[in-house]
């Protein structure tokens, strides 16, 4: 049986109160298993990227558990909490939030800066990481002289340099073109992707379903599974 590296139950999540509440997560169960790159799909305002954040510890479901390692980490301090999402999580957002003023090595190195890494040691790790990711000789850049497919394999290299048992990805490709959204996702499952790690991703993107192992279809803040 394959290892279970994300266990979720019973997720519950609203925004708002009384007549304005509006139900994100209903019930939502799922498990995502070591060595396997899991898709959540479906429309715009499904809950997904909500869904996302509970399980990647930033955001506090009403009800229901997630548990990694067999410890729910909704039950776990903030400073518990923050200790986790360093080490065990790697989240790459939509939308990279990449520091703007800060190198491309020192997006990369915030991780180990947090973990008290001297800050020398962290940018020469950062610029290994960069160099899996094939940008060793944009280190020194800015984002802004990056391309977006440039930038998402910045924000990769950051998520991967603690190297996390989970990765999870929010939408990578919706800021790309075809080709290059084909290429990240590529380069993950056939790089980044062992049996010590799952990737969760959520898209809408058709044209990379092929690299999932396995997809779940979210409609009206319900999982179902599909093929």
């Amino acid at each position: 049986m394959p290892t279970a590296a994300i266990q979720a139950s019973g997720l519950v999540k609203w925004f708002g109160e009384g007549e304005a509440r509006t139900l994100a997560l209903n019930q939502v169960s799922l498990e995502a298993y070591l060595g396997e790159m899991l898709y959540i799909v479906g429309p715009s305002g499904s809950g997904k990227t909500t869904l996302l954040s509970v399980l990647s510890g930033i955001l506090r479901p009403n009800a229901g558990s997630v548990l990694l390692e067999k410890n729910d980490i909704w039950q776990l301090d903030s400073d518990e909490l923050a200790l986790l999402r360093l080490n065990k999580i790697g989240f790459v957002f939509q939308d990279y939030h990449l520091f703007p003023r800060l190198s491309t090595a020192e997006n990369v190195a915030i991780p180990l800066i947090l973990r008290r890494v001297p800050w020398e040691a962290a940018l020469e790790e950062a610029k290994k990481y960069l160099e899996i990711v094939g940008l060793k000789a944009r280190a020194e850049l800015l984002p802004v002289k990056l391309s977006g497919g440039e930038q998402q394999r910045v924000a990769i290299a950051r998520a991967i340099i603690s190297q996390p048992d989970i990765l999870i990805m929010d939408e990578p490709t919706a800021s790309l073109d075809g080709d290059t959204g084909r290429d990240i996702v590529s380069f993950v499952r056939h790089k980044l992707l062992n049996q010590n790690r799952s990737v969760v991703i959520v898209t809408h993107d058709e044209r990379i379903y092929e690299f999932a192992d396995r997809t779940l279809e979210m409609e009206d803040g319900r999982l179902d599974g599909r093929e």
